[in-house]
């Protein structure tokens, strides 16, 4: 397995070099995938690792990149279709976009069963009163930045996979709805949480929102409209609204970005609190998100440079252990919907899984880009 030798500049290794490195990484300190934590679950952590290798593999060809992630749904999915994920929240279906990789390429049958599955959870999710998805029956009546990319991705794929193309609908009135209730219009951004019944601890009683603008909510958020529109035909009706909203968010992120350092807070709009820290898997995203809107012709091309910065601002916190691994500092674990000081103490992990798939996301997408 390769490893960067951390004597060389940084410069002189391109995106999907990097991007090779992060997941190489991984796979020396995990070489039976199934042990990525939290271990033996069929989980959104593994599942944006895992997704990002497959477009190093996209990219590269190099088959170790493809059956790592195979081994990781072999072991978690029998010959007959069966495994456990949770039925009961928008999480379980994004390692799902792992299958239709699988089924193109093996053509197994319990690929396309799995992914049968997961798709039924749009018939059976808890819905709020206007038909938006709760993020999980745990929080109810609750809407998440973070269930876009999670069940968007997913059934847009099967969409155009399995020929559905109802999901296309399904999923645009699903962001059509976070907009309507979580997009403050002053700044561009949306809010993390959106209550119905305003009943929870954070929900402001006039809007149902939660109070603050996080980091990776809204960088799952970007990164589903920018994943969207490689799936809505152009001719659909929605296709125009869906670039627009891309366009406005895109440019509220650039108003938010770190001119020193190039990349984005844990609270995106509140840098210069001094408990505030900048936080590298909502970077990683929001240089994903920028990078394709612009190939995606929603955005000038001059905002390329926003991108540019923040890839370089991931670089600049990148490490190396003593095997010569890459090691992705500064990444946020999970966390739910809260208030300001819910996010800002938020403990931080080195290689976390939700930072090294971001991060190994944007260099797949700023290759060729800088």
């Amino acid at each position: 397995m390769n490893t960067l030798d951390p004597t060389v500049p940084r410069t002189d290794y391109s995106p999907l070099q990097w991007a090779k490195a992060a997941c190489d990484g991984l796979r020396a300190q995990y070489p039976c995938p199934e042990k990525l934590p939290p271990e033996n679950r069929w989980h959104y952590h593994q599942g944006v690792f895992l997704y990002g290798m497959l477009q190093v593999w996209e990219q590269t060809g190099e088959e170790a990149y493809l059956t790592y992630p195979k081994e990781y749904v072999d072991k978690l999915i029998d010959a007959d279709g069966n495994f456990y994920f949770a039925r009961d929240e928008l999480d379980a279906i994004m390692p799902g976009l792992l299958l239709f990789t699988l089924d193109k390429h093996y053509g197994e049958a319990r690929y396309r069963i799995a992914a049968d599955k997961l798709r039924q959870l749009f018939a059976t999710l808890n819905r709020t009163s206007e038909g938006g998805f709760w993020h999980k029956d745990k929080y109810p009546y609750q809407m998440w930045l973070d269930g876009l990319y999670m069940g968007g991705v997913f059934a847009l794929k099967y969409a155009e996979q399995y020929e559905e193309p109802s999901l296309i609908d399904m999923v645009l009135y699903q962001e059509k709805l976070m907009r309507k209730y979580m997009k403050d219009e002053q700044s561009g951004l949306l809010y993390h949480a959106w209550d119905e019944s305003r009943s929870f601890p954070w929900a402001d009683a006039v809007t149902g929102c939660s109070p603050e603008f996080w980091g990776r909510s809204l960088g799952w958020y970007g990164m589903a409209l920018a994943d969207f529109l490689d799936h809505v035909p152009a001719a659909h009706s929605g296709r125009k609204e869906l670039e627009a909203a891309l366009k406005s968010f895109v440019l509220a992120l650039i108003r938010c970005q770190d001119q020193e350092s190039g990349l984005w807070y844990q609270v995106v709009d509140k840098g210069g609190l001094p408990d505030n820290w900048l936080e590298t898997s909502g970077s990683s995203l929001f240089v994903y998100t920028i990078a394709k809107a612009v190939k995606h012709g929603c955005v000038d091309k001059e905002l390329l440079q926003s991108a540019v910065q923040g890839y370089q601002g991931l670089l600049n916190r990148v490490r190396f252990n003593e095997e010569g691994h890459v090691i992705i500092p500064d990444i946020c674990i999970g966390t739910s919907a809260g208030d300001y000081n819910n996010y800002v103490t938020r403990p931080v992990k080195d290689n976390d899984l939700h930072g090294v798939g971001a991060f190994i996301l944007a260099c797949a997408e700023m290759e060729g880009g800088v």
